[in-house]
């Protein structure tokens, strides 16, 4: 690959790295806590471009000052007709971060869900049930899908029974049911694992797949098991269509 190339990808990838750590996009991709680290990941490539672009520019045009001063008899490099061609397809690896620095890919949706089997989240396996306080009072409680996930799962005192909780998630058609999900991360999306609910009426059906709902209900007790991968069911009271959070990840 060439030295300007190299410059260039450089640059760019840098420069797309602090963009989306100074917008909100890195959340599609890691952990609130790794701002700090894009964004000094991102400055260091973008200086090391800087310097290795001014310090080609300084060479060039110092070789181009010694190239009007030949010595006498010294014949021109390309006086016979070469040509020299830099190699192109090394500039089709732009392409790629160019991409990522215009348009940011979007967070992992329900794709990933249907390819990836929901499971109870690791914390619950060695969470006794002494360790689910009862829900705070109030009439609906929000709670976070990973926490209702687990407590139906692994909650033998029944804290939820009868209770009507809030979640928020994206919606899931596989196997002629729908589902709201949440994806877990433990660092970033590569590792991300869903959590789910069946939604059991409502309406939520008539929502395309990814479309993101505010869902209060309550969830049917001993629907979550091993058998199906953990995701109770919950017979939604309110459906509320909502906007996508700029952080879709739940930790």
């Amino acid at each position: 690959m060439r030295r300007e190339t190299q410059n260039v990808l450089l640059i760019l990838l840098g420069g797309a790295l602090v963009k989306i750590a100074l917008n909100g996009d890195y959340l599609r991709y890691v952990k609130p806590a790794q701002q700090p680290w894009i964004i000094a990941g991102g400055a260091v490539m973008l200086l090391l471009g800087a310097t290795a672009i001014i310090r080609d520019i300084a060479a060039a045009r110092a070789a181009a000052k010694a190239a009007h001063e030949p010595e006498a008899g010294a014949e021109h490099p390309d006086a016979h007709g070469h040509h020299h061609h830099p190699a192109r397809s090394a500039w089709l690896l732009v392409v790629p971060v160019l991409a990522v620095f215009l348009v940011a890919p979007p967070a992992l949706g329900a794709d990933s869900v249907t390819r990836t089997e929901a499971r109870l989240p690791a914390s619950a396996a060695t969470t006794s049930a002494a360790a689910f306080p009862p829900l705070p009072a109030g009439a609906v409680v929000p709670m976070a899908m990973n926490e209702v996930v687990t407590r139906a799962g692994w909650d033998a005192n029944g804290t939820m029974n009868g209770r009507t909780v809030e979640i928020s998630g994206f919606v899931v058609h596989t196997g002629g049911q729908t589902l709201l999900a949440r994806l877990v991360i433990s660092c970033c999306a590569a590792d991300a694992a869903p959590v789910t609910v069946y939604l059991k009426g409502g309406g939520a059906d008539r929502f395309p797949s990814d479309t993101w709902l505010r869902v209060a209900g309550q969830i049917v007790p001993g629907t979550a098991t091993e058998a199906n991968s953990y995701t109770p069911d919950l017979v939604p009271v309110t459906v509320e269509r909502i906007t996508a959070p700029k952080d879709p990840y739940e930790y």
